[in-house]
This record gives C-alpha cells, structure tokens and sequence, in this order.
C-alpha cells in the first residue's frame, strides 16, 4: 500500500510519506535518534517544544513509571528558539520529510513573537501549539482549559505564522474537549492535534513522597489510548479540520485504530522511551498490517467506524 498522506490545512498542506509522526518533548530535536532509523523513512518529526528563550525544566525527579505508562514532570526544558534554528534545525533532513516546531509561552503576544521567528524557516514545515501552559497573565489559568483563552493564542499564532500551518494540541484534562476544538477552529486552526498528557501523580508509600518533584505531572503511555482514541472521535465528528491523533500508541493495530475514528495521521510518544527504534518499526508493521487486512486507500477507511 501506498502509506503516504495530504493533510490539508492552511496554503500549504502537509504531504506525509505516511501517517507516522512522533510527538514532541518524545524524540528530543530529531536528530538524537538518526542512530536508531531512516529519519526520512517517518512521515514526520514534531521537536520537543520550543520557547523563545531557554528552559531549564523542572527539579529531579521528573519522570516515574507507572502501570501501563509513564507519569512526567520535565517542565518544557529546552535549548531555545535561536539555539534551535541555528544548531539544530540544519542537522534534520526537512528537504526530505516534514518538520514540525512545537512552541508554547506563557501569553498570547509571546506565542506570536515565537511564530514569527519560526514563520521565516524554510525548514520547519508547521507549528504545533502547546495549549496546556500556565498563563500567567490571567492567574494561572491553562490556555488548554478555558475556550476564550485558547482561542485567543490560536488568533495570535495564526496572525504571525506566514503560510505555515497551524496545529493546535489539545488537552483532555477539560469538561468537553469539542468545545475547545471549536473554539480553536474558529479562531484560525488549520489542524487539531489530540491528546496531550492527562494530569496524574504518584506516591512512594514507604518514602511518603510524591514520585515527581513537581507531585503533580503527565501521564501517558497506553493506559490513556482508550481516553484518546474517545477525544479524537468526538473532535473529528465536530469540526472540519483535520486531527491528529496522539494517547497510548504502541502498535501497528493501534495506528490503524486512531484513523478509524477519524485521525489523518498519529504521533507516537511514550513507546519512543521503551524502544528509541520504535517508530521507524512501526512504519513497517503499519504497512504489512495494511497488506493483511486489505486496506488500500486512507480516505475510505478513515472515520469508517460502524457506531
């Protein structure tokens, strides 16, 4: 089959050699797994997100397991923007597959100052944007969590991203999630990409500390699949953007899963730790499962669940 995929969105669409992704803040820049894969052979990279300046994250501990996932508390640590384009971006192979910059701040105009700066590279081929950060301006309230707030960062990316395409990542720890993926819609998105990280923590019983220094952090992994694959469901049901599903991926069956609910493409994060080969496997598994069951065309399968 062939594996390739056009999400459209924006004046320029996203042309997928196949519907593999990995998710940001899972693969580091891209460039730390060219040992362990063909970075060409994946549909496309989503770097751990960017901030206009540099991040140290948050104190150790900051990642624990869990059953069935991981819990993490990293804190959005990075090189920064600059140190990104100049050390990091000219190392990927973006002629070849689709590079896509995830970005957050702490208020709408800083999320603009940040599209702005990635709107000028040729090499970054979207942004993605994270949602799911304090807005400090407004209390401390998640932008992932509040409709206006959400919509009000979409309006500022979109108003300095140039032509790129704009993908705003959703967070399940909301009421409704369609809500939210409307709002966002409305205000300029070109395309959804769900979920992001479920808010949880550990305890150690016999220490009687938090397992995270931050006590509170992001589980993922396959135990919040059947969480994502319900958000991905019920967003691509109610708007006319294209989603991206992400929650839990550790298989070729689970890919096929997330389009059959309606997702253009996935993004793998959690499974990256457990196997740093893992994607590039899956690309290969996803196109003998597609053989097996007979499927030979994206756009016929996706969204054809039987509910």
């Amino acid at each position: 089959m062939d594996l390739s995929v056009t999400i459209p969105g924006g004046l320029h669409p996203l042309a997928l050699r196949n519907p593999v992704l990995t998710a940001s803040g899972t693969f580091g820049y891209g460039v730390e797994f060219e040992p362990y894969g063909d970075l060409t052979a994946l549909g496309g990279i989503v770097v751990k997100g960017l901030s206009l300046k540099p991040r140290l994250g948050n104190p150790m501990p900051r990642v624990a397991e869990t059953p069935c996932g991981m819990l993490n508390a990293v804190g959005l640590q990075n090189d920064g923007v600059e140190c990104f384009i100049n050390e990091k971006l000219p190392r990927l192979p973006w002629r070849e597959l689709p590079v896509i910059a995830n970005i957050y701040a702490c208020d709408p105009g800083k999320f603009g100052e940040l599209a702005a700066v990635l709107a000028a590279e040729e090499g970054v081929a979207a942004l993605e944007v994270n949602i799911s950060c304090p807005n400090v301006k407004e209390g401390g309230i998640l932008f992932g969590q509040d409709a206006r707030q959400a919509a009000r960062v979409t309006e500022a990316v979109k108003m300095r991203a140039g032509a790129k395409p704009v993908i705003v990542k959703l967070s399940p720890n909301v009421t409704d999630i369609v809500t939210m993926a409307r709002a966002v819609e409305d205000a300029g998105a070109d395309m959804l990409s769900c979920i992001n990280t479920l808010s949880g923590m550990g305890v150690d019983i016999r220490t009687r500390r938090p397992l995270l220094a931050n006590v509170i952090g992001g589980l993922s992994g396959p135990a919040i699949k059947p969480v994502a694959l319900r958000c991905v469901w019920q967003v691509s049901r109610a708007v006319s953007i294209p989603v991206i599903g992400i929650g839990g991926i550790a298989s070729a069956e689970d890919v096929l899963e997330f389009i059959l609910v309606g997702a253009h493409a996935v993004q793998v994060g959690t499974a990256n730790f457990m196997r740093p080969d893992f994607a590039f496997r899956l690309v290969d598994e996803l196109n003998e499962l597609c053989d097996r069951m007979g499927i030979t065309d994206w756009d016929a399968f996706r969204g054809s669940l039987k509910a």
